[in-house]
């Protein structure tokens, strides 16, 4: 088998880590590389994200993501949820798990990611927004599914929903 490189749209939201979760307990396998993919939209206090703006920062391992100051660099912060179900995964199913930080518009810098790295799918939560709030604010779900290079999956999450966890 072929490796593959799956990226996953992180927030830290309640669907997005949903999202993670579905990626882990239905599509990746061992010796996929899963790269997490966060979106930092505020980042006027963060000095390196001028050289990062147009491709994101660079690779972060795994083993860094918990370091709190190291990540203060990137402007990102990754909750011990996320953090736990990636290093089970990692060790249990074999993944290569890295991390990559864009900087701007969410619905632009997805679509780069699966341009630039290249992704063979990248996957992402939808918030669940109705109809009225998607024409007035646009769907960054909507937006990727439309523009990016590569196959997109949207993990709806029902709103009665709550993440929890599961085995992957």
């Amino acid at each position: 088998m072929t490796e593959r490189r799956l990226g996953v749209a992180i927030d830290f939201s309640a669907t997005s880590k949903l999202a993670l979760q579905w990626t882990l307990n239905n599509l990746a396998r061992s010796g996929d590389y899963l790269l997490v993919i966060t979106v930092v939209s505020d980042y006027n206090e963060i000095a390196e994200a001028q050289l990062w703006e147009e491709s994101g920062s660079p690779l972060i391992p795994l083993s860094e993501l918990g370091d709190a100051h190291l990540m203060k660099k990137y402007g990102v912060t990754f909750d011990s949820e996320v953090l736990s179900l990636l290093e089970l995964a990692a060790e249990e199913k074999q993944l290569i798990v890295v991390a990559k930080a864009y900087y701007g518009d969410a619905r632009d810098k997805l679509c780069d990611a699966a341009a630039n790295i290249p992704l063979d799918c990248l996957i992402l939560g939808s918030r669940g927004s109705g109809t009225l709030k998607r024409i007035l604010l646009g769907s960054v779900s909507n937006y990727v599914v439309s523009h990016a290079t590569c196959p997109v999956t949207i993990v709806n999450v029902p709103q009665n929903v709550a993440p929890s966890s599961h085995k992957v």
